[in-house]
């Protein structure tokens, strides 16, 4: 009987991760029970997703509020530092906030606006239009911002995000001072000490305040990017990445697991004979309608993957063929023509054929689908088990 199901995506469920669990253990073996349990079997070209959170959880990477402080007071001097573009988010950033605040005398925090980096609100562009406020060149200052919008809390977590980082700075003893704006350099009017918070722009954010005359500037990723007290660090993306662990420590994003994935892929290989894809992933990349929020908060959609997942999708566009190459066709006929084009398609980059198709690379797109699947709460599936990802309409 010809096959009727196409891509499946499925969360595993598996045990609790702690330091120094064998994980690509538990990873094969989770998902080798999952598919005895459910009674379906691994294909080749299957892919297999382990989220960023317990491959750092295995692997021990934490570090303490009182370590970010003392690498902050170390590459920014400890006096008045300007703490710019931070995305607005209780888990990611409030904590990292506490161990700037606590490595500085005073903190400038500089909010883009109307919105952070990946879409979260301090004010809406309607009321900015009926304000007359140009969000590119106006700098505000809290009063100002208060005068002309008042309080605006988040339409999910309802925390109004400049009262909350302000808070926390205080409560950590430092001074702070809230403006708003959008280029990076107004900063260099209040400090030439800078910390630079975006994460996806935050390369040109450095370079502009360097060619403006800043004295000191770092990123989220030049802190913790090497231990400090024996606390983990990350190498490339330091604490970009870093989630809330407790009150007074942080699990930062994971590090050196390119060796883990193709150890979970060569145990598949040895237990099954098949070749399964195997990557790391953290947030996808998608946004809220709603919300407005586009979800990404990780340096990247995957840290580690196995070379199978190299590119992007090379996918004919059904509707296309179907409404021009083949519009007279109809049936088993259409279908027979389609399926033929299908097998020989080729390379179709710049081909008409292929528009619309999702322009973006294969990781971002399924690290996307294992984030949905996944979720961040309670659902207890970390790894994530995806069958026919790769399959055509011919298969």
């Amino acid at each position: 009987m010809e096959r009727k199901v196409g891509t499946v995506s499925r969360g595993i469920r598996g045990p609790i991760i702690r330091e120094g669990d064998d994980l690509a253990k538990i990873v094969v073996d989770s998902v080798l029970e999952a598919a005895e349990s459910e009674g379906y079997e691994l294909r080749d070209r299957d892919v297999v997703a382990v989220t960023e959170s317990v491959v750092a959880r295995a692997q021990g990477n934490y570090a303490s509020v009182d370590a970010i402080a003392s690498d902050v007071r170390a590459k920014l001097g400890g006096e008045t530092i300007g703490v710019i573009f931070p995305i607005l988010s209780r888990n990611r950033f409030a904590i990292c906030l506490r161990g700037i605040a606590r490595g500085a005398r005073k903190i400038v925090l500089m909010l883009s606006y109307p919105s952070d980096e990946v879409g979260n609100e301090l004010v809406g562009l309607d009321k900015l239009d009926q304000a007359g406020i140009n969000p590119f060149s106006d700098v505000l200052t809290l009063e100002r911002y208060r005068t002309l919008f008042g309080e605006n809390r988040h339409p999910f977590t309802l925390v109004d995000y400049v009262d909350y980082y302000s808070g926390l700075i205080k409560e950590e003893g430092a001074e702070v001072e809230v403006i708003f704006a959008n280029d990076p350099r107004v900063i260099l009017n209040y400090t030439k000490n800078v910390l630079a918070c975006d994460i996806h722009t935050r390369e040109r954010t450095k370079r502009l305040l360097r060619d403006a005359g800043a004295e000191k500037v770092c990123g989220l990723d030049d802190i913790l990017n090497g231990p400090v007290d024996g606390s983990g660090c990350n190498e490339r993306y330091g604490l970009l990445g870093s989630n809330k662990s407790t009150e007074e420590t942080v699990k930062l994003f994971p590090r050196d697991c390119q060796g883990l994935v193709e150890d979970i892929q060569a145990r598949f290989k040895e237990k099954t004979g098949r070749t399964v894809e195997v990557m790391v992933y953290g947030d996808g990349a998608f946004k809220d309608p709603v919300g407005k929020i586009w979800e990404l908060a990780d340096p990247v959609v995957s840290p580690a993957f196995t070379s199978g997942l190299v590119g992007t999708p090379n996918e004919l566009k059904l509707k296309y063929l179907a409404d021009n190459d083949f519009a007279d066709l109809k049936g088993q006929e259409l279908k027979d023509a389609i399926s033929q084009r299908i097998r020989e398609k080729g390379d179709l980059a710049g081909s008409m054929a292929s528009q619309g198709t999702t322009p973006r690379r294969l990781t971002d797109l399924i690290g996307s689908l294992c984030d949905l699947t996944s979720g961040s709460g309670d659902k207890g599936t970390p790894i994530i088990h995806i069958q026919g990802y790769f399959d055509n309409y011919t298969n």
